[in-house]
């Protein structure tokens, strides 16, 4: 035995059959058994070593958590914002099994050129009320994408909770549509704050910590569940999937479909840089900012 080796590949009958090679008889219940005493059971492998550490990943998480509670006790809307793997349109194979009285079948290759189209969700999830919002995008995941997905998040459902909102803070990772690096995002920010009237604070989570992310673990798997197994035929069939994802505790979630086409590979404007309005914390201000509405 060498103690270093916490884990097994082999199945009880083949443990059986390499100790019968050593000389030594013993049954399957009897393995079993002694697996069980000392510990060994199947396990996952658990996604906990964090790569690429950053100095200020401890600060930002401090800063975020007092931020949060601020918000909260301001009455101030906290929101959690993603954006879900895009999916094809088509009898593609999907994970998860349903009650039917015949196999559903589908392409046996997920080949992007059979594809009816694509659907990319953009999800945000309301910390306080327990809610989750995906616009379906049928184009791409840009950063205009990712602010008019807020401003219809905003329109259509919030400013009917939050009347009174004098600012709105956003976690979110620092990659993506939303990429803390970019200025495009931060151009079509100020735009968005523009035409709500609305104080936009955003607060990135560092390099690696994506997980951490509330809507990453309280809505996205909800969602997942929801559409296990059903063919994505048509993107109105993923907004009735969607639509049911609920849970226990109350979770309830609304779906819009954005159908409108987004240019890839936009450019801020040659003077944003210098005349931007955006306002960086003097706290680690490459992940905290702010969107003050212009008139």
């Amino acid at each position: 035995m060498n103690s270093s080796i916490r884990w097994t590949y082999l199945k009880p009958r083949e443990i059986v059959s390499e100790l019968l090679k050593k000389g030594y008889s013993v049954s399957r219940n009897i393995v079993r058994y002694l697996l069980k005493k000392h510990e060994y059971v199947k396990r996952k492998a658990q996604k906990n070593i964090t790569m690429g550490g950053h100095p200020d990943r401890n600060a930002q998480f401090e800063n975020i958590t007092q931020l949060k509670q601020d918000y909260l006790d301001a009455g101030n809307p906290v929101i959690s914002m993603d954006t879900k793997k895009k999916e094809l349109l088509g009898t593609f194979y999907r994970n998860g099994s349903l009650y039917t009285q015949a196999a559903i079948q589908t392409n046996d290759h997920d080949s992007p050129s059979s594809a009816t189209g694509s659907v990319i969700p953009h999800g945000f999830y309301d910390l306080k009320r327990n809610t989750g919002y995906i616009t379906l995008g049928t184009s791409h995941d840009t950063s205009e994408f990712a602010c008019d997905s807020l401003f219809q998040w905003w329109v259509n459902e919030s400013i009917i909770h939050y009347p009174k909102a004098k600012s709105l803070l956003i976690l979110c990772d620092g990659g993506g549509s939303n990429s803390s690096r970019h200025y495009i995002f931060k151009e079509d920010l100020q735009k968005t704050a523009n035409a709500l009237g609305l104080e936009i604070r955003i607060a990135h989570y560092p390099p690696y910590t994506s997980k951490y992310n509330p809507i990453e673990h309280r809505f996205f798997p909800h969602v997942t569940r929801a559409c296990e197994g059903v063919v994505f035929g048509s993107v109105e069939t993923v907004k009735t999937l969607i639509s049911r994802t609920s849970t226990s505790k109350g979770l309830t979630t609304i779906v819009h479909i954005l159908d409108k086409i987004y240019e890839t590979g936009r450019k801020y404007a040659a003077d944003f840089k210098e005349i931007m309005p955006i306002v960086f914390d003097t706290h680690l201000p490459k992940w905290n900012y702010r969107a003050i509405p212009q008139e």
